[in-house]
């Protein structure tokens, strides 16, 4: 990941975990200051897209949340990549399942 979390002169910016939905209807999960730029990139920059989401392209951006820091959200990405699919759907389907994966973040967090 080459993104900046700071621009000179500007406060910290906001990470995001985000999941996309590819061509052949599976999910990826990601982090970025900007999903919707992030979800350009894998769809048309070939230099700048995960190599998964290259392959099974377009994709479309169908959840973001906002996390406390770069740290947490990649925390929560490895989290969101281990889960299962039906995990992941349960997740689109039912907010409640985010808190609960948050709050077990939260007590696991160094």
């Amino acid at each position: 990941m080459d993104e900046i979390a700071t621009e000179p002169g500007s406060g910290p910016k906001i990470w995001f975990i985000y999941l996309l939905r590819c061509r052949d209807d599976s999910l990826y999960a990601g982090i970025s200051l900007d999903p919707e730029r992030r979800c350009r990139e894998h769809n048309r920059q070939a230099g700048r897209a995960s190599r998964y989401v290259w392959a099974r392209r377009p994709a479309r951006l169908v959840w973001q949340r906002p996390v406390a820091d770069q740290s947490q959200a990649l925390r929560l990405e490895l989290r969101l990549k281990r889960l299962p699919r039906t995990r992941k759907e349960q997740l689109l389907r039912q907010p409640e399942f985010w808190q609960r994966l948050l709050a077990a973040d939260t007590k696991t967090a160094p």
